[in-house]
């Protein structure tokens, strides 16, 4: 409702205001004043209209209007700037001030509306009506004006603006009006509220926003004194707290039963002295139970600095678990626990033993097993640590990318904790046990720092007897430890880190490894987990084979133990519900469990064919053959490249061109053919990314068998890199790519000449079926990888 809304329901409710005769009186201009009716105020009189006015008033009958003004920043007033409602007022006392100004007392009578101002200079006078209020009886203005009253006891009693005399007093009053009146010169209450309630003629109006305003304000105050109250109880709870804890010493010393605290200092300062620290450990950690016992009970550092020693004292120090030196039990163990792995088990029984020769004064090896996932890096560390003797301790370091990680926090954060590595010694509880990092080529890092930077003290043996931990910042010795790292690629390691490792390759399993796996390790492990027997369950030789071919394509035997697992839970349904006692699962029984076969084994290719050539590549997961295909099409000269291949991969492709080219005449291919044919080279399998320089002579076998006719033998598969004069360079993961070429059936492998040194390693299982022919140059891959003569259009032999 606005304000000329108000006035004109005011001025039509004859029953609550009567109008008087209009009189001209003097009009003083109030800045951020309102007064009231019945009230008496000191007003401080400085400008001189206002003085003027005031001196008029005195020679006249000593009345005049007190107006609030809407803005008060100017001296001189305008009649646009004040409102239209005021108060009569009567002048009593008047002091004058040395300064010129005039103090005096104002004592309001009535609320008086402004008719018209009737002179502004030199001072102001307006034509005004007093307005008289009648006084309403009834149960309903008695009920509210009851209300107002407890309202107000309540604000006085909760807030501290108002003396406790002021509720009496409001009490004698028995005019609502003037009750409203009386309350709203409240100091709690704004200028512009006031103002409205001046406005507001109608008495039971007045007193219904008074009503309002008062339950607004008393929640507030009783919210605000709730709130205060339950500070003041957490203070009281404290020092009540203190002032016991304090009485129970004074009891506890009079009882000669000595003070709890002091006892807990003293039982931490014999561990500290029984822990086995070092001298150096030994005094900061006693500086900190010194510091622990002059803090009081109740101080939030108590807590901080009782988990700082607790972790110190939880520490193995000086706690060494004694190694197992019996070489031959050591082997036992790890043949028992793993299939092969002779690379592995030679260097951890050669650690051994130099172990038993020398002592403590050997350093212990950090290893880096690097293989495909599923050949076993992980459980060896097991082995290991049980051929040793030793705790074994693993920590995940997949997808790890904060620092803190490793090296822990500063104790000056909240919540702070030592690094994992820190925490692994602690559950070890021993200075030398197995310590497992896995899956260190997935460290990442971001904003919060580099975790293989922080692993370079962990990991080499020149820093890491003095290893420290921000949260501990104090030295531990790492040397005792024993170091294993698995990764699946060396790539994403950082040179620096990878140079502290001493990196032992687990390549693949061959066909005849994977199978023994199976049956002395695989199936015992899923019998005893699916509640079977050995005489419930047998797959035969045959069976597994067949596993092993048709339905897994991996360098480990994960996949082979989900297939087992998959059979032993098929025999186990039917053994359950009584269809079968016992199950011997044979070659052509195998389909039946499993389905159809997901992979095929036998021939890269079905038949010779022009322009297409195998190659075996290296993969994360093992060896896979690769199929390059080569096209020409009469046309603009051009090279297309497809497949999703890498930038090393078209290198290669471009190589292999430059070289067909720069031999085209004894490779019989007709002078101008490349300037008028497109020649595209593509490798199947589109949506796999591939890369590396090894096919290279496979894209050379391709290209020359297009331009020239000759087809390529199905039963050929080949790796190397080519340089642009048809040099054969040596290549990585033989093994893993002779795997793959003896898996698909292939008869005749070609390698690099560079690479005969690695035959060594090769197992006779890999080798047996295969000719290897070591090639030094690509004539050599040509005449044995191409059918037929050379000259174009010729059909293979």
């Amino acid at each position: 409702m606005t304000r000329t809304d108000l006035h004109q329901e005011q001025e039509d409710s004859a029953m609550a205001v009567t109008q008087a005769e209009t009189t001209v009186l003097p009009v003083i201009p109030l800045r951020d004043t309102v007064v009231f009716p019945n009230m008496a105020v000191p007003l401080r009189i400085g400008r001189q209209q206002s003085r003027a006015a005031l001196d008029a008033a005195l020679a006249g009958n000593r009345q005049v209007v007190l107006i609030a003004e809407k803005d008060s920043q100017g001296q001189d007033v305008k009649t646009e700037s004040l409102f239209a409602v005021g108060t009569l007022a009567e002048v009593g006392q008047i002091w004058r001030m040395p300064d010129g100004d005039v103090q005096a007392v104002l004592h309001g009578t009535a609320r008086a509306r402004v008719v018209e101002f009737t002179q502004q200079e030199p001072y102001l006078e307006a034509r005004v009506e007093a307005v008289s209020e009648a006084a309403p009886s009834s149960i309903e203005v008695e009920a509210l004006m009851r209300t107002v009253l407890s309202q107000f006891e309540t604000y006085v009693a909760l807030g501290k603006s108002l003396p406790q005399e002021a509720v009496p007093a409001a009490r004698n009053i028995d005019e609502p009006g003037r009750l409203a009146d009386a309350i709203a010169f409240s100091p709690d209450f704004t200028f512009e509220q006031r103002e409205e309630l001046l406005e507001t003629f109608d008495p039971l109006e007045r007193l219904r926003r008074i009503a309002l305003w008062l339950g607004k304000q008393v929640e507030l105050l009783e919210i605000g004194s709730r709130i205060q109250s339950e500070v003041q109880r957490g203070v009281e709870k404290s020092q009540r707290e203190y002032y016991l804890r304090e009485q129970l010493k004074a009891i506890q010393r009079e009882l000669g039963e000595g003070d709890p605290e002091a006892a807990v200092v003293s039982q931490l300062r014999e561990k500290v002295e029984g822990a086995g620290m070092p001298d150096d450990v030994k005094e900061r950690t006693l500086r900190e139970v010194e510091r622990l016992a002059q803090l009081p009970a109740a101080s939030p550092e108590v807590a901080v600095i009782r988990n700082y020693v607790d972790w110190l004292l939880a520490l193995p120090w000086s706690n060494l678990t004694p190694d197992n030196i019996d070489l031959k039990e050591a082997a036992r163990v790890l043949d028992e626990d793993h299939y092969g792995l002779r690379t592995v088990k030679e260097r951890i029984l050669e650690y051994m033993a130099v172990r038993k020769l020398a002592g403590e004064k050997m350093r212990s090896p950090i290893l880096c097993f690097v293989g495909p996932p599923g050949v076993g890096k992980t459980s060896l560390g097991r082995s290991i640590a049980r051929a040793l003797g030793r705790k074994f301790v693993r920590m995940s370091l997949g997808g790890i990318r904060d620092e803190a990680e490793i090296r822990g926090h500063r104790r000056t954060y909240v919540g702070a904790l030592p690094g994992r590595v820190v925490q692994g010694m602690r559950n070890a509880g021993t200075r030398n046990p197995v310590f497992m990092l896995d899956e260190i080529d997935k460290v990442g890092a971001d904003f919060r720092g580099d975790p293989t930077a922080a692993l370079l003290e962990v990991l080499d043996p020149e820093q890491n007897f003095s290893f420290s931990d921000h949260y501990l910042e104090v030295p531990f010795d790492l040397s005792k430890v024993i170091f294993i790292t698995t990764a699946n690629v060396l790539d994403t390691i950082p040179p620096a880190l990878r140079d502290r490792m001493e990196v032992i390759a687990i390549p693949g399993y061959t066909e005849e490894e994977k199978v023994r796996i199976a049956k002395g390790f695989l199936l015992p492990r899923q019998l005893t987990a699916h509640g079977l027997s050995a005489e419930q369950l047998r797959l035969t030789d045959g069976s597994l084979h067949k596993i092993v071919r048709e339905y897994t394509k991996e360098a480990g035997v994960r996949n082979v133990e989900r297939e087992v697992a998959a059979i032993a839970r098929k025999v186990a349904r039917q053994i359950a519900d009584g269809s079968a006692k016992s199950k011997v699962v044979r070659e052509k029984d195998v389909e039946s469990y499993l389905g159809p076969s997901r992979f095929a084994f036998g021939a890269a290719e079905e038949r010779d064919e022009v322009g297409v050539a195998t190659g075996v590549a290296w993969t994360p997961v093992g060896g896979d053959l690769i199929t390059v295909e080569v096209t020409t099409m009469e046309g603009k000269p051009d090279l297309i490249l497809t497949g999703q291949l890498g930038e090393v991969m078209r290198e290669s492709a471009r190589a292999a061109l430059s070289y067909t080219r720069s031999r085209a005449a004894q490779l019989g291919i007709p002078s101008g053919f490349f300037e008028n044919h497109a020649i595209h080279v593509h490798v199947p399998a589109g949506a796999v990314p591939k890369d590396g320089p090894s096919a290279g002579i496979t894209m050379a076998t391709a290209l020359v068998s297009a331009l020239t006719g000759r087809a390529v033998r199905r039963d050929v598969a080949m790796t190397g890199e080519i340089t642009l004069r048809g040099r054969v360079l040596p290549i990585g993961g033989l093994k893993e790519k002779m795997l793959a070429a003896q898996s698909a059936g292939i008869k005749t492998f070609l390698m690099p000449g560079q690479n005969r040194k690695d035959l060594a390693e090769i197992p006779a299982q890999v080798k047996k079926g295969l000719e290897i022919v070591p090639v030094d140059h690509v004539e050599q891959v040509l005449e044995i990888a191409l059918l037929g003569r050379f000259g174009r259009g010729e059909k293979a032999a």
